[in-house]
C-alpha cells in the first residue's frame, strides 16, 4: 500500500513540475516581454508566410491605418509600418469574449478592455511612431507587433 502512495505522489510531482515548466517560458523584463510562440494558441509563424513578411498599412489623410482583427488573438500579428507618421491602431472586434479583448500596448501604457463587438482607435503622435510596438493580452496568450522602420 505505502509502495503504491509514493508511485501516485511521485507521478503527480512529475506532471505539476512539467506543466509549471512548460508554462513558464514568458520572460518580461521593463516593458518588454518576450512571449515563445510554443507558449500561446496561436499557429507556429513559419506556417504563416503573412507573419513573416509584415503587412504594410495603408495611409489616408496624412495618417497610417493599421487594422488588428481581434478574436482569439491578433491577426495580423506582424505589421511593417512607415516611422515617424501619425498611425492609427484601429482594433476591430466581433463576438470578441476571449482574453484577447483585454489589450495591453506597454509602450503606449495602454491598457483596456476592449469591447466584444466594435473598432476601437488608438493614436500614435508621429513623434512615437518609431521602433517596435507590441501589444499582447493580459494574459500573455496572444499578441502582435508592428515594426516602424
Amino acid at each position: 500500500m505505502n509502495k503504491l502512495i509514493v508511485l501516485s505522489l511521485s507521478i503527480a510531482v512529475l506532471l505539476i513540475g512539467g506543466a509549471i515548466a512548460y508554462t513558464s517560458n514568458t520572460t518580461c523584463v521593463g516593458n518588454s516581454c518576450n512571449i515563445p510562440s510554443s507558449s500561446n494558441n496561436q499557429k507556429d509563424d513559419r506556417a504563416r508566410p503573412e507573419i513573416i513578411e509584415g503587412t504594410r498599412p495603408e495611409i489616408i489623410d496624412g495618417k497610417q491605418i493599421i487594422e488588428i482583427s481581434v478574436r482569439g488573438g491578433y491577426s495580423p500579428r506582424k505589421t511593417i509600418a512607415k516611422a515617424g507618421v501619425p498611425t492609427v491602431l484601429k482594433m476591430k472586434t466581433n463576438g470578441t469574449f476571449d482574453c484577447s479583448s483585454s489589450l495591453m500596448i506597454p509602450q503606449l501604457n495602454y491598457r483596456k478592455l476592449l469591447p466584444s463587438s466594435g473598432v476601437e482607435n488608438i493614436e500614435i503622435p508621429a513623434s512615437e511612431a518609431t521602433g517596435v510596438f507590441r501589444g499582447l493580452c493580459s494574459m500573455g496568450m496572444y499578441n502582435f507587433e508592428i515594426d516602424f522602420e
